[in-house]
């Protein structure tokens, strides 16, 4: 078992920046590709970013590219997410989520077995 926490998450104006945690117990943390997802109200659980057990490969969606930074440090089974130039859309409550590390990067929910209970992130505009 992995257990996941979130942390980090608030109330931010439009144009404003949030940095996510994600603490990782349980197994090897470095065995795991780790990713964020978020859900707005209303609306699927999308995805927003994954990382590589090793941290050497990114993904992120199309509506984060160049705004979002996904990071990971194993030493402290910690997992990122810097968010700069928040929108108003960027509004849901955001998961961390992990699965046992391969050679593709998955970016849809199904593929992950672990799931933090996730951290609310509101834009203002």
């Amino acid at each position: 078992q992995v257990q996941l926490v979130e942390s980090g998450g608030g109330l931010v104006q439009a144009g404003g920046s949030l940095r996510l945690s994600c603490a990782a117990s349980g197994r090897t943390f470095s065995n795991y590709d780790m990713a964020w997802f978020r859900q707005a109200p209303g609306k699927e659980r999308e995805f927003v970013a994954v990382i590589r057990w090793s941290g050497g490969s990114t993904s992120y969606a199309d509506s984060v590219k160049g705004r979002f930074t996904i990071s990971r440090d194993n030493a402290k089974n910690t997992v990122y997410l810097q968010m700069d130039s928040l929108k108003p859309e960027d509004t849901a409550v955001y998961y961390c989520a992990a699965r046992r590390s391969s050679v593709v990067l998955r970016t849809t929910p199904n593929y992950y077995s672990y799931w933090g209970q996730g951290t609310q992130v509101t834009v203002s505009s």
